[in-house]
């Protein structure tokens, strides 16, 4: 069995996202959804269902009165934070594992990538850029790849390491030279392989702008600037650290200024610190 064919194995070993949060994200980029169409999708998940009950009526909402239903919930909190309380809590089991190749320990790559996807989110909405649903959930699984990854580049780490530091290429590069695939194509695989859709799947493979023809795709250089604005953080700064390309081209696209920038990191500092409880919820 070659590699390819044993790490494709090993995706069908992954904890799936479950289909409730691909046929949101879906029906969210319909222009016809209605709240009831969202509580319709949710309310037959008995899972999903008691764990958006229990955020709903956390502290961080202080909702005067206790919200006793799907229904309730959407009209009061917004079909968009009921989707994205789903694909939180429905990524969290696969992410938050330790990953001693990349260097993720205590749940760092989940706060990684839920810190890329409300970035994401943010850099969305003042951009005024459509199709945020989609953007979010790419940032949040852009890595997902690297939970299957992980004990190859463990094993490899010294030679991918010394491509780094002695040939000046980027961690992607190596893993690509080393092991005959990235993490971001390997990510790519599991959302193909978890039915999302083909653009969640093309937008996944090119999150670190390799190829210069996506470059001026503007959903896919937001989810690459919220990686970078993580990074910059020192959030889930993992053993590949910040050994990857810098396309300073790209983000001029979005014509965002550094003060632009900076605002996005303070509200995030704020917004994050208010969401821990939550997160500890969902």
């Amino acid at each position: 069995m070659n590699k390819l064919n044993q790490l494709i194995q090993e995706i069908d070993a992954l904890t799936p996202m479950p289909a409730i949060a691909n046929q949101l994200v879906e029906a969210l980029n319909r222009d016809d959804c209605s709240a009831q169409d969202i509580a319709a999708i949710i309310q037959f998940d008995p899972s999903a269902t008691a764990n958006l009950l229990k955020a709903c009526n956390s502290a961080y909402y202080g909702l005067s009165n206790p919200v006793e239903s799907i229904k309730d919930a959407v009209s009061i909190l917004g079909t968009d934070t009921l989707v994205e309380l789903v694909l939180l809590k429905s990524s969290a089991e696969t992410l938050s594992i330790n990953q001693e190749g990349y260097g993720h320990h205590e749940g760092s790559m989940w706060r990684h990538a839920v810190s890329s996807a409300m970035i994401a989110k943010a850099i969305s909405e003042k951009k005024q850029i459509g199709n945020k649903n989609t953007i979010f959930t790419a940032a949040l699984l852009k890595d997902i790849g690297k939970t299957v990854l992980d004990r190859y580049v463990s094993g490899s780490f010294e030679k991918i390491n010394t491509l780094v530091r002695d040939r000046g290429v980027s961690f992607r590069e190596a893993e690509k030279k080393v092991l005959g695939i990235d993490h971001a194509e390997l990510s790519a695989l599991v959302a193909k392989q978890w039915n999302f859709s083909s653009r969640m799947v093309h937008m996944i493979r090119h999150h670190h702008l390799a190829d210069p023809s996506v470059r001026d795709d503007l959903e896919i250089v937001i989810v690459y600037l919220s990686d970078c604005i993580c990074m910059m953080m020192g959030i889930g700064l993992g053993a590949d650290g910040l050994a990857y390309r810098f396309h300073a081209d790209a983000i001029r696209s979005l014509d965002m200024s550094h003060d632009d920038i900076a605002m996005i990191i303070a509200d995030f500092t704020v917004e994050m610190t208010e969401l821990e409880d939550l997160l500890k919820l969902v």
